[in-house]
Parts: C-alpha cells; structure tokens; sequence
C-alpha cells in the first residue's frame, strides 16, 4: 500500500504479502492419537484467531475437529506407519491434509443410512467445500478444504 501524504508516497508494511498459518505433526498410531490430533487443531484455530484475527464459529471449529478426526482414523486405521497432519489457515479457509504409509486411495461409499460404519469420508465431504486423495511415492495424501465462513462451496458436497 501506498501512503500519500504532503505530495510524497511512502511504502507501508501492509502490502507485504502474508503467508497462511501452517503447522504439522506427525503420529505412530500408539493409543490417543486421534484426541491428540483433535487438540493439536483446536491450538492451531485458536492461533488462527489471534494471528489472523479469524472469525471462526462454533459450527466451523466443530466441523474442522470432525474432519481431523475422519482423517486421522482413517489413516490410524489404513495404514502400517505413521501419518502426518499439516494444517494451513487463513482467515476464512483451513485445509486439513493427512498423509500415511498407505497408496491405497480411500472409498466414499454411497449414501446409506442403514450401514454401520464407513461413513468417515462422506461425512469429511458433507463439511468440506474441496476433498482430494493423491497417491505420493511414501503413500497418500488426502487433503480436505473447508471455508470458515459458512458459505461451503459445493465442488466437494
């Protein structure tokens, strides 16, 4: 941004352009590690309030711990290693991204209400405005986009 004043423009700091929050941590699979990916994003979207200044409700906070939870199971659970959690936010989008030892790409399931169980990425879908699954030489990688405004997109649902 430029700033005019007495007929002179000065550069201020505010066009500097800023990156998204991002942090990531890895687990085993020992005991617990789905709660401790569930705390470990409610950390990183209470630093994205006060870094970013976000705006985030009750209703996006709820549906971003859901969606760690999906994906962290379904990595704990798939594969026969570890598995990488990377979050990255702004003030209006968190992305969520697991990463794990398995190349095999996850299922959705059609819609059926009457199945127990297997309902993980259809609900990661219902919440995410974008869900996309990549194999990667060690693995996979599924990464779910989720806005924090409330205006989901529908590329995803």
């Amino acid at each position: 941004m430029i700033e005019h004043r007495d007929d002179t423009a000065t550069a201020t700091t505010f066009d500097v352009p800023v990156e998204p929050l991002r942090r990531a941590t890895h687990y085993t699979g020992e005991p617990g590690c789905i709660a401790e990916a569930r705390a470990f994003a409610a950390r990183f979207l209470e630093r994205l309030r006060t870094e970013w200044c976000a705006d985030i409700d009750e209703r996006a906070e709820g549906a971003v711990l859901l969606v760690v939870s999906e994906l962290v199971t379904n990595a704990d659970r798939h594969s026969n290693g570890p598995y990488i959690l990377e979050l990255e936010g702004t003030d209006d989008a968190v992305t969520v991204c697991v990463t794990d030892s398995s190349a095999a790409l996850p299922l959705r399931f059609p819609r059926d209400p009457g199945r127990i169980g297997r309902h993980g990425l259809e609900i990661v879908h219902a919440l995410a405005a974008d869900v996309t699954a990549e194999r990667i030489p060690v693995g996979k990688r599924v990464r779910a986009l989720l806005d924090l405004t409330g205006e989901r997109a529908t590329a995803g649902g």
